[in-house]
């Protein structure tokens, strides 16, 4: 299976002056879910703004099926990217349906105007994204994570085999992230390929296939959630001792911060060990 996503010697700047990203390179592979992983200011949210072309390379390429992304008209781009900036906002009074709706823009023209078939894409995201009985409500009435699922069935409705996706759980309560998260991968087990930026390591270890973290615009640690989430990795990407045990419920990397707390109580316990030792050499 060839890459959909190619990343080459890839170099981004808001300003052309100051690199943020430094000649990446990456393959995203298709069907699998990519997390983007690092410490604020890392670059990732420059990265996945590279990806869906918001942002112009200072150097290198971004290829979509062996096709640089800003060689491609915008609107056959939007037919095989959808994309989620971070904390989108919706006019308003604007309705969960019209929200969705607009997902079909890329597939309108002066000859083809809204259709049946469009109208059951639309039905068929918000009952996916069970929306179907708030079509109606303002988007703005929304809970966070109801908002964030209306986004979600935007991007559905363009009907991309590619979903990019800049925190999607930003702001949310826990259980509204896990609602996200969960949706997002029952998306990925039908065929999607999903490029997210998170915040939490311990989600990216849970939900993505692939973990790429990053430093300084740089990518420090790529590949699978347990070849990446090490004290090693957490270490030199976070500046964060910690210990990296089994998550109980799935098995993949759950990552454990020390802190000085931690660190406290590690160095009481090893006192007491010492003391032990100790102790029984005398006992014997």
């Amino acid at each position: 299976m060839s890459d959909l996503l190619h990343i080459k010697n890839l170099s981004l700047s808001y300003d052309n002056e100051t690199i943020i990203v430094h000649e990446l390179n990456l393959h995203i592979q298709p069907g699998k879910i990519t997390a983007l992983v690092g410490a604020n200011g890392c670059g990732k949210s420059t990265l996945l703004r590279g990806l869906s072309r918001l942002l112009k390379p200072v150097k290198g390429n971004v290829y979509l099926d062996g096709h640089d992304i800003h060689a491609m008209k915008a609107k056959d781009l939007a037919k095989q990217l959808g994309i989620l900036p971070q904390s989108p906002t919706a006019p308003e009074g604007l309705t969960v349906h019209e929200l969705v709706a607009q997902g079909r823009y890329p597939h309108q023209s002066w000859f083809q105007q809204w259709s049946q078939e469009d109208e059951r894409i639309v039905e068929d995201a918000l009952v996916t994204t069970n929306l179907a009985m708030f079509a109606d409500r303002p988007v703005d009435t929304l809970s966070g994570g109801q908002r964030q699922r209306a986004w979600i069935a935007m991007a559905l409705a363009l009907q991309t085999d590619i979903l990019l996706l800049d925190e999607p759980t930003t702001y949310l309560d826990l259980a509204y992230q896990m609602d996200v998260l969960d949706l997002l991968d029952d998306l990925n087990a039908q065929g999607r390929t999903i490029v997210l930026v998170l915040h939490d390591l311990n989600q990216a270890a849970r939900y993505a296939d692939t973990v790429v973290a990053m430093r300084g615009g740089q990518i420090v640690a790529h590949g699978a959630p347990e070849e990446v989430v090490t004290p090693q990795n957490i270490l030199q990407v976070f500046g964060l001792e910690a210990e990296v045990v089994p998550d109980p419920v799935t098995g993949t990397p759950m990552c454990v911060p020390i802190g000085r707390r931690g660190q406290r109580r590690q160095n009481h316990a090893a006192k007491l060990d010492g003391r032990m030792h100790q102790l029984q050499k005398i006992a014997r």
